[in-house]
């Protein structure tokens, strides 16, 4: 089989080659793989792979959506079913997995980064991790739906859930998580503030909903913020970005606020600017990934229609060094998709 192998750090270390097919076991689901979308993470194990446990060479690759090829009769999927992929392959026992809480696994191994992954005609992953479609299902738009959207449900609605009459601000529309982030808060009946440096994306992000759109390059992102909100500031802050965007952050939320954050782009060592933090009641935490019963749960928004990811490009598979390359330079609205067929 056909598959995107990462063989040395770099662009040119990422290689089209063709593979053994993986040998499926016990408990495990092989599923053909339709479409998987492309992630910042990706990039990072290209160039960088720093603090994440894998051998090279390795097929990269977080998300996967296709259709069963082989599973075990007991599993509940069978040949011929539309699926898509948990990449969280967790361990089920220790404390964090009893709690339902996948994310925290003590042993995980997540498909892209320590197990080979869904750039890919096939993979193989547990059954617990492959979870059933409908017949109608839209695999492209399922191959986007589990690293993006997973990460904003879980940075919404998470520790403390976003609720209909609270403000929230995005920083820096565009990527797969930010703009998924603007869905999912529309669709919770939240207001939503945007920034970008780019007009063109934020009249796209106006079009699926936001109320308003700061040009951070031109405008006081935080002044901005406090003029739209009457003076108050905003009820929850989501920030990827990290160095270059912190401090309007903070600044940016209301007494008692808080600030989500899911990836460090621009730097991961911001002033921590303390007194603001405890003087205003701050909180401020982390997010990554999502629980499995978080994922069934936006699975089914998904089926049911109510969440249609938002889709830039789509790649073929010997495209993939072009999709990285859009993806590097920050042009995409929404998310890239390398489609097998």
């Amino acid at each position: 089989m056909k598959a995107a192998v990462l063989e040395k750090r770099g662009r040119d270390g990422l290689v089209l080659r063709d593979v053994t097919m993986p040998v499926r076991r016990s408990g495990e689901v092989l599923l053909r793989v339709h479409a998987a979308g492309l992630n910042r993470v990706d990039l990072y194990m290209r160039d960088n792979g720093a603090g994440i446990t894998h051998r090279l060479p390795q097929t990269l690759g977080v998300e996967a959506a296709g259709v069963v090829v082989e599973a075990d009769a007991d599993s509940g999927l069978h040949p011929g079913a539309k699926a898509v992929v948990y990449a969280n392959a967790f361990c089920g026992a220790c404390r964090y997995c009893l709690a339902g809480d996948q994310p925290l696994c003590l042993r995980a191994q997540i498909m892209g980064e320590h197990r080979d992954g869904g750039f890919a005609e096939f993979v193989v992953m547990p059954q617990r991790c492959v979870l059933p479609l409908p017949d109608d299902a839209d695999l492209v738009g399922a191959g986007a739906l589990l690293a993006a959207y997973l990460t904003a449900w879980r940075m919404l609605f998470g520790k403390r859930a976003l609720r209909p009459d609270e403000t929230v601000l995005v920083a820096g529309i565009g990527g797969g998580v930010a703009v998924a982030c603007l869905q999912l808060a529309r669709h919770a009946g939240a207001r939503v503030i945007v920034t970008s440096s780019s007009d063109d994306k934020l009249a796209r992000a106006a079009a699926l909903g936001a109320a308003g759109g700061i040009h951070y390059r031109r405008e006081k992102v935080a002044a901005r913020v406090m003029e739209m909100t009457g003076g108050a500031g905003v009820d929850m802050v989501i920030d990827s970005s990290g160095a270059a965007s912190w401090d309007d952050s903070l600044r940016s939320l209301r007494r008692g606020g808080r600030l989500v954050t899911c990836g460090a782009t621009t730097g991961s060592n911001p002033p921590a600017d303390l007194q603001r933090i405890f003087i205003r009641q701050l909180e401020v935490y982390g997010s990554t990934g999502g629980s499995i019963e978080e994922c069934r749960r936006l699975i089914a928004l998904f089926a049911a229609g109510a969440i249609k990811p938002v889709i830039d490009q789509r790649f073929a598979l010997d495209e993939l060094t072009v999709a990285f390359d859009r993806l590097q330079r920050g042009e995409q609205f929404g998310k890239l998709v390398v489609t097998m067929g």
